[in-house]
């Protein structure tokens, strides 16, 4: 009901002070109260306070007089910077030395210990080593390194953190047998020591997760951030006509419905030698030529419009992640308003966090977890979530690069988690968090028809930064 009354008022760039809202909230229906008092209210108005809503009900002629006037938003001064600390571009300090890998994988683990070590509900853990020391209930924190099923049922995790490992039994009769485990993720365990062996008898399992019981809280933003992944710039099978639609429909709407950013998670153009035979289905085959179109098309886009451009594993950068901005020998054709990030980054936006990764890991989760598809690569993200991880199995498809801090913890919960990659379209709350799936603008090619891989193209999500109204705006009509 809450948001729903602040929506409401959103609409109308309207906004409740605290006491105001809790006023009309206890209305035995504040929907049709608040949607009266709206009506009713000067255009010059901006917040309402509870004693403007005392004068509405004794019947003054004026609500709020003294209001100041609402001033025209300039299009020039958009908010929004790159959190610092969560691009790598500039600041890797890799060289491949196991030296390198050992201090990536204790980043990791101490990152996300101290999530769950933050959880009202586990308390205080204690190290492996020590656990099998004692003769009672305690609780460790481990990364997980292997996963087995016993010939009787049950499962087995073998977990180690910086002093000690041990075999974690889940019996089958346990109320967190079935759980999804995956790979070097790190979890909380409560339970006991057996008496034989380095045996630890699990009864409860902890992730980092998202806190429960969070949720989107409005704010009086009345901006919206759209996203535009995998362009594939260069390809054969690029949407010119889709784009253009999309394009029109831009400098017809964007200014008026103060869309005023854009976020494009990778694969911005379509590379060169990414798949085997992959020139046959270039019409631009030339890497810097892609990045030259992808300059014109860019331009199209009305000038307000502040753009955020990342890299993905078609770009012209490392392959390993995290990966760093395209290289200005790549860009010199854009204009000034974008802004170049790499992959993953954490974007803010008007008080909001967007979480923008391009999404090459879904090919681990869904390789490595039967459960999970590409047709729904939702329910990856919401799992990478659940671990505050965005690629925690290593040494599968996703090449790592060991960075002296793992730049693939989510180490801040974001407002909106958004990716690309498997070219599908999708959207999900999950715990206060706007996840979206950001569609593509290349239809079905050869190579992906081969694998039986059916994209979801010419979709362009758009969420409002002070409601969180989330939108799919579909090009293909």
């Amino acid at each position: 009901m809450r948001s729903e009354v602040l929506n409401a008022a959103a609409q109308k760039n309207l906004f409740f002070s605290p006491d105001a809202l809790d006023y009309v909230l206890s209305n035995p229906d504040p929907i049709s109260f608040a949607n009266t008092l709206l009506a009713t209210l000067s255009e010059s108005s901006v917040f309402i306070e509870k004693k403007d809503i005392l004068s509405f009900i004794a019947g003054d002629a004026a609500v709020a007089p003294e209001r100041k006037p609402i001033v025209p938003r300039n299009k020039n001064h958009c908010d929004i910077s790159i959190v610092s600390g969560t691009d790598v571009t500039g600041d890797s300090t890799c060289e491949g030395k196991i030296e390198d890998f050992a201090n990536y994988f204790r980043s990791r683990f101490s990152a996300l210990k101290k999530m769950i070590e933050k959880r009202r509900d586990f308390g205080t853990s204690v190290s492996i080593s020590k656990a099998m020391t004692l003769g009672r209930d305690t609780q460790i924190i481990g990364m997980i390194y292997e996963k087995k099923e016993t010939k009787n049922g049950h499962t087995t995790l073998r977990v180690e953190d910086e002093y000690g490992s041990c075999t974690v039994l889940i019996s089958k009769e346990s109320p967190c047998f079935g759980e999804l485990f995956v790979n070097d993720e790190v979890i909380g365990i409560s339970g006991k020591p057996s008496m034989k062996g380095d045996l630890f008898i699990a009864d409860k399992i902890f992730r980092p997760d998202v806190p429960a019981g969070r949720t989107w809280v409005p704010s009086d933003s009345v901006s919206s951030v759209a996203f535009l992944s995998d362009i594939h710039v260069g390809s054969y099978a690029f949407l010119e006509k889709e784009w253009k639609r999309m394009i029109s429909w831009l400098k017809a709407n964007s200014y008026d419905m103060d869309l005023d950013y854009l976020i494009l998670p990778g694969d911005v153009v379509d590379g060169i030698g990414i798949f085997p035979g992959q020139e046959e289905e270039l019409n631009i085959a030339d890497i810097y030529g892609q990045y030259e179109k992808l300059g014109e098309y860019l331009k199209e886009i009305p000038d307000h419009i502040k753009m955020v451009i990342q890299p993905g594993n078609h770009d012209a950068v490392r392959l390993a992640e995290p990966q760093p901005a395209l290289g200005k020998i790549f860009t010199k054709s854009f204009d000034s308003n974008v802004i170049l990030a790499g992959n993953p980054v954490n974007i803010e936006i008007e008080k909001r966090t967007i979480l923008s990764y391009h999404g090459k890991s879904i090919d681990d989760w869904v390789a490595g977890v039967q459960s999970l598809n590409y047709e729904d690569p939702i329910n990856v993200m919401k799992e990478m979530l659940t671990r505050r991880h965005l690629a925690p199995m290593y040494g599968g498809k996703t090449a790592m690069a060991p960075e002296k801090k793992d730049y693939l913890v989510i180490d801040r919960v974001p407002d909106i988690f958004v990716s690309g990659h498997v070219h599908g379209a999708g959207k999900r709350d999950y715990r206060g968090v706007k996840i979206i799936n950001a569609s593509a603008w290349q239809s079905q090619t050869e190579y992906q028809r081969s694998h039986n891989f059916n994209p979801n193209p010419a979709i362009m999500p758009i969420v409002h930064l002070g409601t969180g109204t989330t939108r799919m705006t579909d090009f293909t009509k």
